[in-house]
């Protein structure tokens, strides 16, 4: 009995001994992991060996947004685009905030998109993209950027559209809707060439406005190629152009006006042969025509003139005219100066009396669809880009920049305002 009791004290020191023994091994294995009392470094591994697993197990495809997540001030032009590496993409989503789609195109080898479509400016877009590698596996990619403001890039308005046919006078003129500071590099971004391999030369007239034109006239039935690469270029502290564009144009016949306020005449030539000339009247002695070589930038077959707008007022502030139908109405200044019909006048006027405001006038019918006038037969033969040149009229020469006359400019004048 005593020898059992003896038996059972030893037992009972034994698992206590090797209680003690386990509880030691458990806290030192419990502080093996550094000095995290809390016991969460076991934790900490498992999780990192979960994510190192999770990469093994992830789409080798990568794929990169630009602009990057987050970018403003992005081009609207060719900032915007999605490539994958190890991979092909198999969608791809760009959308304003407001949910309207950007149409966009996939590549054929699917490695990459671009939009089809020109982005708008102070736009957020936000884009999504999903990519999967030759094991089938799927990468996903999302990223958002804005464009640039308006106040912070600058367009250039030109002129002749692309596509269109045009007289040999017409030159190429861009107008800013910023002033440009930095003009050298803008003219950079700018080429205008001819298919006939004419010099052509830029001539800034202010911060705004610069126009291309060769020495002479261009030469007839050439084309005229005007590329702009101003995607990004800096104008002006902190402005930078969004365009990037390729615009073509036609020269047509060569056909210029000679007017004579003197003779009272206009001679019509095409390619330096006489095939029409007009009686006409010119300014009044008292409103003279200016003088000087004049493209055509505008045609109406019909418009209003209003004398209030070119500064002929009466006593009342009223214009001295105001005629609502004028017929075949071309501008050849922007202050106002036109060749036109003129159905109020006696006929009597044309080829002997100056008596118009300013403008060249030609006999016409109200209505302007009398096809036996020689107002119908001019407009009607005439293209924007022809050029008209007045002499004789003891008026000053019209301002270089009043319209499309820069051919008022010798050559090395002109050449004189290029930044570049």
């Amino acid at each position: 009995m005593e020898k059992r009791v003896m038996t059972d004290s030893k037992r009972r020191k034994g698992l206590m001994a090797a209680s003690a023994l386990l509880g030691g091994v458990l806290v030192l294995s419990a502080c093996s992991g550094g000095d995290d009392a809390s016991g969460s470094g076991g934790k900490e591994s498992s999780q990192a060996e979960a994510d190192k697993a999770a990469v093994q197990k992830s789409s080798a495809a990568d794929i990169q947004i630009t602009p990057k997540d987050g970018s403003d001030n992005a081009s609207i032009n060719n900032s915007a685009a999605v490539k994958v590496a190890k991979g092909t993409l198999t969608s791809v989503s760009m959308k304003t905030t407001d949910g309207a789609e950007v149409a966009g195109q996939l590549s054929a080898d699917k490695t990459s998109w671009k939009p089809t479509t020109q982005l708008e400016r102070s736009t957020t877009y936000k884009v999504t993209a999903a990519a999967k590698d030759s094991d089938g596996l799927v990468a996903h990619e999302n990223a958002s950027f804005t464009t640039v403001s308006p106040t912070n890039s600058f367009i250039g308005n030109f002129t002749p559209e692309n596509g269109s046919t045009v007289g040999v006078g017409m030159p190429v003129s861009i107008n800013f809707d910023k002033a440009i500071t930095n003009k050298a590099a803008v003219q950079k971004g700018i080429t205008v060439s001819s298919s006939s391999g004419q010099e052509v030369v830029g001539h800034w007239f202010n911060a705004n406005r610069i126009d291309f034109r060769p020495e002479d006239y261009w030469k007839e039935n050439s084309t005229v190629t005007l590329k702009l690469a101003l995607d990004g270029v800096e104008g002006a502290s902190g402005v930078y152009g969004v365009q990037q564009k390729t615009i073509t144009f036609h020269i047509a016949r060569n056909q210029i006006s000679y007017v004579d306020a003197k003779t009272k005449q206009m001679k019509v030539t095409q390619d330096g042969k006489t095939i029409k000339t007009i009686p006409i009247s010119a300014g009044s002695p008292q409103n003279k025509t200016y003088q000087g070589t004049m493209v055509m930038s505008e045609k109406f077959k019909e418009t209003r003139m209003n004398g209030a707008t070119v500064g002929f007022t009466d006593d009342d502030g009223k214009g001295e005219y105001d005629i609502k139908d004028v017929p075949h109405a071309i501008r050849l200044t922007n202050s106002g100066t036109f060749i036109h019909g003129n159905y109020w006048g006696a006929k009597s006027v044309f080829g002997s009396v100056n008596t118009s405001h300013g403008c060249v006038g030609l006999s016409d019918t109200k209505g302007a669809d009398d096809k036996g006038t020689p107002g119908y037969w001019f407009y009607t033969n005439s293209m924007v880009g022809d050029v008209v040149v007045i002499k004789n009229t003891g008026d000053k020469t019209v301002s270089p920049d009043n319209g499309l006359n820069g051919w008022n400019l010798n050559w090395a004048d002109w050449k004189a305002g290029s930044a570049v």
